[in-house]
């Protein structure tokens, strides 16, 4: 007898079909698992058969074979335990073949026959979704991450036995629909507040900047001067997440189990700041078992590295091709990955070893030192920042001052309003910011006035920027126009971004 059941798996971050055909037939026992798989999947042999027999069916004393198909694609993760004991069942006669149409099974089994939650189910559902499947049995964990989706029925689970009474119509199971106390939830909005840091008007201006248009942003200054603390306001200022990012972004965190009990659905940009230690596999992702890393997590948000220079020369390195691509591909032996990495970069570092300079009456560092301590930053990196700001220490009548600046709900609804400007101008295109903008972007949305651009082309000779420092201050000084709400580009702008130019740093 023959059966086939639709499950799914993941390949980065997106889903993909997998039919679970069992075939038994009489002659030597034997119970064979093929279709390309790793160890994990292979173990799920005795997973199943133990857990067959604890749910109260007869195991065949036959030639089992079951195939994972495609062949040719390699199977990971435990969630193929359930569809495996689902095929089983229905080519021994146990399971109505007729229940199995345009319905998605995964799930992993337990030795009781309990059937426990798995990764990265939120992508499969929105894959099935797009093959036309209707109908969804999940384990009753993923069931809140699973409704995270529309128009797909799930159907939640707790063991073999209700699955399979279930689909044979004894005990129907209604959809899942999640009540006001769990299922997915918006998470709320974390991150200080900007109306806590007193002072730094240059530096609060660059990151109300850089947040309306998403521009990479590099700050520099003493330590304690506040750098970290301005870095984590950026959350409490960033809109939240449209829909279709929302569930772009939980998948990446569903794949890589970071969802969390509760399986919330997250709407608010994500604020990922590594260690200085983190290595060039944690940050792009990819290992053993191919999993999304900080570059990815950061999606639609901000990736801080606090302390840049402290980071190795080679895990920096490894940002250059996202920060130009917004994806990011790991390749292995078993195949290549590509993993989202549209994300707004933010640095934060010292002037100098010590941090003191250019005070040179508490400076201790040589000129040799300090531009040993720039340079491990390559140029091509630095290249990249959009915007550089200097975080200046601050003076004692500011630290004493009882006086709120302004919060970061006010800059906020700025931001807000900033980005549906430019969302508007993007329509269709497939961006959302100006700091996507490419060549042809740049020349039908950065036109100059005659009299504007005979002033900026004086400035670039002046300045001797290049042709790459000239397309970043194009772009902040579209989204300086754009937060005044000007169509057109004015002097103004364009001098308040030369002034946001990192190039004296790379000098």
């Amino acid at each position: 007898m023959f059966s086939s059941v639709l499950s799914f798996g993941i390949r980065g971050i997106e889903g993909f079909c997998v039919n679970v055909e069992a075939d038994i037939s009489d002659g030597m026992p034997m119970f064979e698992l093929v279709g390309y798989l790793s160890g994990e999947v292979k173990e799920a042999r005795e997973r199943v058969r133990t857990a067959l027999k604890n749910s109260g069916f007869d195991f065949p004393v036959k030639r089992i074979t079951l195939n994972l198909s495609p062949g040719n694609v390699r199977k990971q993760g435990t969630g193929y335990d359930l569809p495996m004991a689902v095929a089983i069942l229905a080519a021994m006669g146990a399971i109505d073949k007729a229940a199995l149409s345009k319905t998605l099974i995964i799930g992993e089994l337990k030795l009781n026959g309990d059937v426990g939650g798995i990764n990265g189910v939120l992508p499969m559902v929105i894959c099935g979704r797009k093959m036309g499947i209707k109908r969804c049995i999940v384990p009753a964990d993923n069931a809140a991450e699973g409704a995270m989706v529309r128009d797909v029925e799930i159907i939640a689970v707790s063991d073999l036995k209700q699955a399979a009474d279930h689909l044979n119509g004894k005990e129907v199971i209604g959809p899942y629909i999640p009540d006001e106390g769990s299922g997915p939830k918006p998470v709320e909005k974390g991150g200080a507040d900007l109306k806590y840091v007193k002072g730094q008007a240059a530096a609060r201006r660059g990151l109300e900047i850089a947040a309306c248009g998403m521009h990479n942003l590099l700050m520099v200054g003493a330590p304690g001067a506040g750098k970290s603390m301005l870095a984590k306001c950026i959350p409490g200022i960033l809109p939240p997440l449209s829909g279709e990012e929302a569930l772009e972004v939980s998948s990446i965190y569903s794949v890589a189990g970071l969802l969390g009990d509760n399986r919330k659905l997250i709407t608010e940009r994500p604020f990922v700041s590594p260690h200085h230690t983190v290595t060039d596999v944690a940050m792009t992702g990819g290992g053993t078992y191919p999993r999304p890393g900080n570059i990815s997590l950061s999606h639609r948000g901000v990736l801080f590295l606090d302390e840049m220079p402290e980071f190795s020369r080679y895990t920096l390195e490894v940002l250059r091709q996202p920060l130009e691509d917004r994806k990011i591909t790991v390749s292995r032996n078993y195949g290549t990955y590509v993993y989202p990495a549209d994300f707004m970069l933010v640095g934060a570092m010292n002037p100098c070893p010590c941090g003191a300079y250019p005070d040179l009456s508490k400076c201790s560092c040589t000129e040799t030192a300090r531009k040993r301590y720039m340079s491990r930053l390559s140029r091509p990196l630095l290249d990249r920042m959009d915007i550089c700001v200097d975080v200046m220490k601050l003076g004692y009548d500011d630290m004493l001052s009882g006086k709120m600046a302004e919060s970061s709900g006010e800059v906020r609804k700025r931001v807000i309003r900033t980005q549906k400007i430019q969302s508007e101008r993007f329509l269709g295109t497939g961006m959302m910011f100006n700091s996507q903008m490419g060549a042809d972007e740049i020349l039908e949305y950065c036109s100059l006035k005659p009299e504007v651009r005979e002033w900026f082309s004086h400035a670039l000779k002046k300045l001797d920027i290049s042709a790459r420092g000239y397309s970043k201050i194009l772009k902040v000084a579209r989204t300086i126009a754009d937060i005044d709400e000007l169509e057109e580009i004015g002097r103004d702008h364009l001098a308040e971004a030369i002034q946001f130019n990192n190039s004296y740093i790379m000098g």
